[in-house]
């Protein structure tokens, strides 16, 4: 399917004013929106690289960009609060940052197969653009923009609906670090903040061991190894979480 979708864009100054009008129907399918208006669609998989000399950077995806992020954060505080009634609000802010940072929209983007469409420079093109995490982030929230404008916040909720629904039910990353986690179980109780300290450095410069307590007022200290003390704190709280019977975060990576 690239093949035979690679004509439509290539990026020499020649090949460009050559290059036909793309087709977007396989796109509009996957994403689940027929445009009314398919510049703003082109417009959206426009990047900044391909915009030739004496333009402007406004004909890029970067102003659909902007107003898509904001839209895609409104439909999923949207879904969050609906889906979430009795969560507080820190709870349903940490699910929305994990639903609309760049490597989530980039994974929408990815499914949406958007990648094969985006209008390139050639030194971005050859240097892999089209699998770029930061790039395809860009043309989701670009698209999400695009839509809005072309159907109004209704179609455009309903396009990250249908994309961010699965993401939502189970989150990719833990919501909560152990360290949060086990700082916000003992200020319900009433006490203060966990203490961490290093106990013990080990190891060479280049690949280091550190062996770190936490303390809880109460409670006898626990230690853990790490490569660094910020996983060697992580490592401590998780342990003490494990001894006193405490659940871990969700989806949190024991490694």
């Amino acid at each position: 399917m690239v093949g035979a979708l690679e004509p439509h864009f290539l990026s020499g100054p020649v090949e460009m004013a050559r290059r036909p009008k793309p087709d977007f129907s396989v796109l509009e399918a996957r994403i689940g929106h027929k445009f009314a208006n398919p510049a703003l669609l082109e417009r959206a998989l426009t990047h900044v690289s391909s915009i030739g000399r004496g333009k402007s950077r406004t004909e890029s995806y970067q102003r659909l960009e902007f107003l898509g992020d904001r839209v895609l954060g409104l439909a999923i505080s949207e879904m969050l609060y609906t889906a979430y009634p009795k969560e507080e609000e820190g709870e349903l802010s940490r699910r929305l940052a994990d639903l609309v940072r760049k490597e989530s929209c980039a994974e929408v983007a990815g499914e949406w197969d958007a990648g094969l469409f985006i209008k390139l420079g050639g030194g971005e093109a050859s240097s892999g653009g089209r699998r770029k995490t930061a790039i395809l982030g860009d043309i989701c929230e670009a698209i999400i923009g695009a839509i809005f404008l072309d159907g109004g916040y209704e179609a455009a909720k309903s396009v990250v609906e249908r994309s961010w629904r699965e993401r939502m039910a189970a989150p990719r990353r833990p919501l909560r670090d152990p360290k949060t986690t086990l700082q916000e179980w003992a200020q319900a109780r009433g006490l203060a903040t966990p203490v961490y300290s290093e106990i013990e450095r080990s190891g060479p410069a280049h690949s280091p061991q550190f062996i770190i307590a936490v303390e809880v007022a109460g409670f006898a200290p626990e230690q853990a190894r790490g490569t660094s003390k910020r996983s060697g704190e992580q490592a401590a709280a998780r342990a003490f979480m494990a001894r006193e019977g405490m659940s871990e975060p969700a989806g949190q990576d024991k490694k």
